[in-house]
């Protein structure tokens, strides 16, 4: 069977439902098609349902802080409430009928299945063959990254979509991963009650991240009871039927549950891309500013290497679908791109990190500023740990980069996000008032620490 259309939109994801909502809105005859759960990774096993769980752990911890700060206080964890939320509140018990309906309700057609892209405006789905007049959009996403580790296959790992849907926390769990997804999930069951040890290979957590972001969270996940073992890879896994047993270099660690965070994996060659001249074994597109990776072909959202994150899907959408429909409008540009851990202290980071900045021969000078010095970290007093960081372009006296770590590090960051999107001169921003006392001000006092 064999259909002639305007769009095919393969991955119906935040930016793809965006697009071919939008598509079909204006008019357009579009096709949108996806195998798994319409809206993607984000509302079902990602940044939805997980800050449900991390808003809840947040409240046990804050809780806690009430002794020094206001009387006593006495918490006792139950994660049920948490997991019944995430199932009516965030994924309807991981059912997308009311995705498609908005979809399809805005004039496009659903179809359910793997896109394959088939030749030069031609996409099979199942038994179904389209030819898109205006374009294919590529928004397929990732899956969770499993490394080749001895052992591991065939054991009941958990991935993030485990993770996600629990209904009580385990008893103790090993996170192989200290990275933001890792890290966010092993804080929370922390927080519930569960015996945490983090393995990362690399030499610190958050090893993207600036090193000082590293060593607060560090120090506070530590305090907070986790076990962080970095610079040590996991060389064996094994389980008996009842618990895991991970091997590393300094010794054997167990636990009732494995959750395997080591990263996010591209399936290029799964999506036919060879039948229109692209490499395959690459693990990112590479679009231009207008999203295109071939004559009539674009790509939005993880597949693209910009970042894994719902803005910029969302970002790259609306760039795309502009351009799609003839529209006027900027192409994309990602010196500025924003990301968050939500741990607790958040780590919120935009542009370059100060290695980044020397990698690419900039002139770096940096500033940073410890939250818990500031008046506000100061009255803050219980959970104030942060720090703020600034990277700057001496040779043309803008920021390039900046972190934000500590209480609501991740709102902090709105301001400095704008400062490197915009190219604010420093001078300029060391003019301006910043109001008193709130966390952000302390983006003053690290201005003011400058060489």
């Amino acid at each position: 069977m064999s259909s002639t259309v305007d769009v095919v939109v393969i991955g119906m994801g935040p930016g793809g439902e965006a697009v071919a909502g939008r598509l079909a809105e204006a008019g357009l005859r579009v096709v949108g098609a996806d195998a798994r759960l319409v809206g993607g990774e984000c509302p079902y096993y990602g940044c939805i349902p997980s800050k449900m769980m991390i808003r809840a752990a947040n409240s046990l911890a804050e809780a806690r802080r009430v002794p020094g700060l206001a009387g006593n206080s006495e918490v006792t964890p139950d994660f049920a409430p948490v997991a019944a939320r995430i199932r009516a509140e965030a994924t309807d018990n991981w059912d997308d009928q009311v995705a498609v309906d908005r979809f399809t309700g805005k004039g496009g057609r659903f179809v359910r299945g793997s896109g394959l892209v088939t030749g030069p405006g031609t996409v099979r789905v199942g038994d179904e063959e389209f030819t898109a007049l205006r374009g294919i959009v590529l928004n397929t996403g990732t899956d969770p990254a499993v490394p080749p580790i001895p052992g591991l296959a065939g054991t009941p790992y958990w991935t993030n979509r485990e993770a996600i849907a629990v209904e009580s926390v385990p008893e103790s769990v090993i996170v192989l991963g200290g990275g933001a997804i890792g890290l966010e999930l092993a804080q929370v069951f922390a927080r519930f009650g569960t015996h945490v040890s983090v393995v990362e290979v690399a030499d610190r957590i958050l090893p993207l991240e600036e090193p000082e972001a590293s060593q607060v969270v560090a120090e506070v996940l530590t305090a907070e009871g986790l076990t962080l073992h970095t610079g040590v890879p996991a060389e064996a896994v094994a389980h008996d039927g009842a618990r895991f047993t991970v091997k590393t270099a300094h010794g054997e660690l167990k636990a009732e549950q494995l959750l395997v965070a080591t990263g996010r994996t591209t399936d290029l060659a799964g999506l036919g891309l060879a039948a229109i001249g692209l490499d395959t074994n690459r693990r990112f597109v590479d679009p231009d500013e207008y999203l295109r990776i071939a004559d009539g072909v674009y790509a939005i959202g993880d597949i693209t290497g910009k970042g894994a994150f719902t803005h910029v899907s969302m970002y790259q959408a609306a760039i795309a679908t502009r351009h799609i429909l003839g529209d006027e409008g900027p192409g994309a540009e990602y010196h500025a791109v924003p990301r968050v851990t939500f741990t607790d202290p958040e780590v919120g980071a935009v542009g370059l990190t100060e290695v980044q900045a020397r990698e690419r021969g900039l002139d770096v000078l940096t500033a940073t500023t410890a939250v818990p010095s500031s008046a506000r970290g100061w009255i803050h007093k219980a959970g104030n740990e942060g720090v703020i960081k600034l990277v700057q372009d001496a040779g043309r006296g803008v920021l390039v980069g900046a972190t934000s770590v500590g209480p609501h590090g991740g709102e902090v960051l709105s301001a400095l996000a704008l400062a490197v999107l915009a190219e604010v001169p420093v001078e300029r921003l060391r003019q301006m008032m910043y109001a008193y006392p709130t966390f952000h001000r302390g983006i003053e006092d690290a201005l003011s620490r400058f060489a």
